[in-house]
């Protein structure tokens, strides 16, 4: 069927193409403005996007879509905030009926008219961009301008480039082509094909708690540019942020003459299993999944009928030979451990440092000396509890509070936790970062993941032990971020090499700005689907061309 070009395809073309150019280019580029500054948004902004999520808290979500009569209400602030927000509830078999009947329309339309409303959909979720940042703040535990960069502007950034990736794929061929093949003395054999972008069908995004947005919209904007309906799970304890995207997306569907089917929220009730029914169900054909290792596994070995894409966990590893800025390294990795109490994907938690100290400008480091170092800065970002909490946020739930509690039982703490009281919600359940020291021996305890605010310094015989640790840890176990600091070219090229065959993202010599746990849409590949960490990666060609086939049809000219 030939494309009509739909109107948002028009209106949102140029935005489309600076994108098209960034993924090719990997500089730096941003469609959505980080800063939540009224000189960017407008002075009422802020103001206007609490108050529209504050109208939520204590009563039903205004939710168009098909219902079974019964509403859940799951949600319980890490910042002790009362939500109280009921969504209604739908069982998996109606979920996935309502999104098969609206597929072929989706799917007629064209990767134009698909990529043209995914954009006006961005549109609308930026500009409503507070409304979303609050209901992240309050479900995930992040503070406000984390949540606002992360869980607003950056997902819309991770949301857009994912579109761009899909369209790149589904355009990389014509809609139609002529084919004429000489045949003797008679006339030539003609015919005209045409090339369908058909989509697998039912997608699923089951969300997480952690980081809602970020972590859900790439798959979702995947899928639904490739023309599969999404049915979105979220988390239990993180359904608003995602329940908002529904909201709008369902608007922005319905204005544009779609069944609003298209999109669907798949809130589960207490015990339910949702996520696992829908996950298995014949007609779904992609899952999405951020979350624990255990489920992604079981995502994997179980929904054989779908293509799934997972991000699960890891052993993130700091290699330290040595440094010129050895200031600067101490307040990069404080940084990096403090941010979000530690409760990111990305953040470190194996320190690999020689047990006889490295070399730096302030001179020899004993392996105390660096190990105290980093803690010190831990501490000094965490000192003044008012300051501390816009790094750490609160805690995002009872596992990792277990975990630091567990913690205490093994190895010599350089820093220890603290219980810190919120200045602003008496609830919040805050805690620091312990940094804890460990020999290479102690594989039993570092050898698995520690998920929140734990970090281990780990004495090491030597750079060329610790990067045999890197390769075999995260060979094993996989990660998502590595990084390494030496002033030794041959060090850096071998931390390289063991990058590589472990199928991690490395960083080197970070001690300014830019910090290990960051990635930059359009420019870094989050995870690489190279190790157990993540069996994809956002965002490259793999993560979209799976999601549709072509099919052809050909007729004799």
């Amino acid at each position: 069927m030939t494309e009509t070009p739909h109107p948002l395809y028009a209106r949102h073309a140029e935005t489309l193409d600076r994108a098209l150019t960034a993924i090719t280019e990997r500089g730096y580029w941003s469609a959505y403005p980080e800063s939540p500054s009224p000189r960017v948004y407008g002075e009422t902004a802020a103001a206007d996007g609490k108050a529209a999520f504050e109208a939520y808290l204590g009563g039903d979500f205004p939710l168009d879509q098909a219902s079974d009569g019964t509403t859940v209400a799951t949600e319980a602030s890490p910042f002790g905030v009362a939500l109280d927000v009921r969504y209604p509830h739908a069982g998996a078999d109606e979920l996935v009926a309502a999104a098969t009947a609206a597929l072929p329309a989706w799917r007629d339309a064209g990767p134009k008219a698909r990529a043209g409303v995914c954009l006006e959909i961005l549109d609308r979720l930026h500009k409503n961009v507070f409304e979303l940042a609050n209901a992240v703040q309050f479900t995930s535990g992040q503070a406000f301008v984390m949540a606002f960069q992360a869980g607003g502007a950056h997902a819309l950034d991770r949301a857009l480039e994912a579109v761009a990736y899909a369209y790149a794929e589904m355009t990389r061929h014509p809609g139609t082509a002529g084919w004429e093949k000489a045949a003797g003395k008679g006339d030539p054999l003609r015919m005209t094909k045409t090339f369908h972008v058909v989509p697998r069908g039912v997608a699923l995004v089951i969300g997480c708690n952690t980081f809602p947005t970020w972590n859900s919209y790439p798959g979702f904007f995947a899928s639904l540019v490739t023309g599969n309906p999404v049915v979105v799970k979220p988390h239990p304890r993180a359904v608003l942020p995602l329940a908002i995207t529904v909201k709008y997306a369902r608007q922005v569907l319905a204005e544009a003459g779609f069944d609003p089917n298209l999109v669907q929220l798949a809130p589960e009730a207490a015990g339910e299993k949702l996520a696992s029914t829908l996950a298995l169900h014949p007609a779904v054909k992609i899952v999405d999944f951020t979350g624990s290792t255990e489920y992604g596994d079981w995502l994997e070995a179980n929904a054989r009928q779908a293509a799934v894409y997972t991000e699960k966990a890891g052993l993130n590893t700091v290699v330290i030979d040595s440094t010129d800025d050895f200031a600067g390294l101490c307040r990069n990795l404080g940084f990096t451990l403090t941010l979000y109490s530690g409760q990111m994907c990305t953040t470190s938690q194996n320190l690999l440092i020689p047990r006889d100290g490295i070399e730096t400008d302030q001179g020899h480091k004993s392996f105390d000396e660096v190990a105290a170092g980093i803690a010190g800065a831990v501490a000094k970002l965490t000192a003044d509890p008012a300051r501390g909490v816009e790094l750490t946020g609160a805690i995002v739930n009872d596992g990792v509070l277990e975990r630091l509690d567990e913690v205490t039982k093994v190895g010599e703490p350089v820093l220890e936790s603290r219980t810190v009281e919120h200045p602003s919600f008496p609830g919040a359940v805050v805690r620091t970062p312990t940094v804890v020291k460990l020999d290479a021996g102690d594989t039993a305890t570092y050898a698995r993941e520690w998920f929140g605010p734990i970090s281990f310094a780990i004495a090491t015989d030597s750079t060329e032990h610790s990067l045999r640790i890197l390769r075999e840890t995260v060979g094993e176990k996989g990660a998502l971020t590595a990084a390494v600091y030496s002033t030794d070219e041959t060090v850096l090229d071998a931390a390289e090499a063991a990058a590589i065959d472990a199928g991690v993202h490395l960083s080197c010599n970070l001690t300014g700005g830019v910090f290990v746990n960051q990635s930059a849409a359009f420019s870094d590949f989050h995870g690489s689907g190279a190790n157990a960490a993540a069996n994809s990666a956002l965002t490259d060609g793999a993560y979209v061309a799976n999601r549709f086939r072509v099919v052809q049809s050909r007729r004799h000219a």
